[in-house]
């Protein structure tokens, strides 16, 4: 379909270029990666966007997020926590239950990864999150997700761990996690194609 090839071809040039530079969440400010598609009257003209750690929401300036942030009282992520051992955890977020925390995880998710492309249809879709645990509350590291019902046995859909947190074996822990879940569901898992770079390396390492 040729007109189907031009909006391609055209969504492509788009999404070439970064639409803003970097993100401040929690304690770091990181640097972008990909284009990811948040809503422009939120990127319009900014060159950093705030992102609270607890729920994902985004705004263009600190002070709204401030503001925010005395409102909303959760210092984990939605969901059920299925796994602690020290200062790790891990909770499993249902994306028709917690749709809006699953989208704005898709979009953060979408800063560093290449080949991602699943932003609202959240619904299929269970969400591992891997949290670090102190005083304050669990501090998103990455995540992995994957098909509630996959007819091709795939145990993996999407995996990352973001920037301040990679080369710490986080990667390789959500893999084995991503393994154990399908082992006690008596399953043999396989992780979806492509992977995006990341994800190639963690299966590598």
């Amino acid at each position: 379909d040729p007109q189907l090839a031009a909006a391609e071809k055209e969504h492509e040039e788009l999404t070439k270029v970064k639409n803003f530079d970097s993100i401040v969440l929690g304690r770091y400010e990181i640097d972008t990666w990909y284009f990811s598609p948040y809503p422009e009257d939120i990127t319009g003209n900014v060159a950093k966007l705030y992102i609270c750690e607890w729920s994902l929401k985004y705004f263009r300036k600190r002070r709204q997020l401030e503001r925010y942030q005395l409102q909303y009282r959760l210092r984990h992520p939605p969901g059920d926590e299925i796994y602690r051992d020290g200062n790790i955890s891990m909770f499993e977020i249902d994306g028709r239950r917690e749709k809006l925390y699953a989208q704005n995880l898709c979009l953060l998710a979408k800063l560093f990864l290449d080949h991602k492309t699943l932003y609202y249809d959240v619904d299929p879709f269970l969400f591992y999150i891997l949290t670090e645990v102190d005083d304050e509350g669990c501090h998103i590291v990455g995540y992995f997700s994957k098909e509630k019902c996959s007819n091709e046995g795939y145990n993996l859909a999407c995996i990352l761990t973001l920037p301040p947190y990679q080369r710490k074996g986080y990667g390789r822990f959500l893999i084995d996690f991503s393994y154990a879940l399908s082992k006690r569901e008596n399953k043999i898992g396989t992780p979806e194609r492509p992977l995006s770079d990341l994800g190639f390396l963690s299966y590598r390492s």
